[in-house]
């Protein structure tokens, strides 16, 4: 017998905007094993995302760039379970992807939790955020860059109909960029 109550269902993962209050919580997270793992080769990193100071990140927060926190209900509260970045790559002042088309969404997720791996939460918040972007119906197509050694991310895109388009270095990270196009997931069963 567990101490714990189950996790919910994924179909039980809402997204809500990520504030100030949630910045140490990120801090915690980055330093995870599996979430440095998804964001760097360097196998002697202690941080992912090269120390992401949060409280500026999430102070930063715009219609361009925005978090959002996933979080499952438990015993009778709210408990965050991963994060994600929804970006307009065109018009994001940083500039990541480059010169690329206007009218697409970049996106970000991670499972801060380890309780949380595996369980079909990634897979729910990928489908709420991804409705979200589509509800605009300028957004043609989503696009994202997981690292090119990360295979399991990359069937995890995959099955979710993203189709990848080639590597590309972005600053020191080797990635294999994925697209989904608006019609594609439209047409899924």
């Amino acid at each position: 017998m567990s101490l714990y109550s189950p996790l919910p269902a994924p179909s039980a993962v809402r997204l809500r905007p990520a504030t100030l209050e949630d910045a140490d919580l990120l801090a915690s997270w980055d330093r995870e094993p599996h979430v440095i793992a998804c964001s760097t080769d360097d196998p002697d990193a202690e941080i992912a995302f090269g120390g992401i100071e949060w409280r500026e990140e999430l102070a930063d927060q715009s219609d361009v760039s925005f978090y959002r926190i996933a979080e499952i209900p438990v015993d009778g509260a709210f408990r965050p379970i991963g994060v994600m970045q929804v970006i307009d790559p065109h018009l994001e002042p940083t500039h990541y992807w480059g010169d690329i088309d206007p009218n697409l969404r970049a996106m970000d997720i991670w499972i801060g939790s380890p309780d949380a791996l595996n369980k079909g939460y990634g897979t729910r918040m990928m489908t709420l955020a991804i409705d979200a972007a589509f509800a605009d119906p300028k957004v043609t197509a989503m696009v994202i860059d997981p690292l090119a050694s990360n295979s399991d991310a990359h069937r995890f895109y995959q099955r979710l109909g993203f189709e990848p388009v080639g590597r590309r270095m972005f600053d020191q990270d080797d990635c294999l960029v994925h697209r989904l196009e608006r019609a594609t997931w439209e047409a899924r069963p």
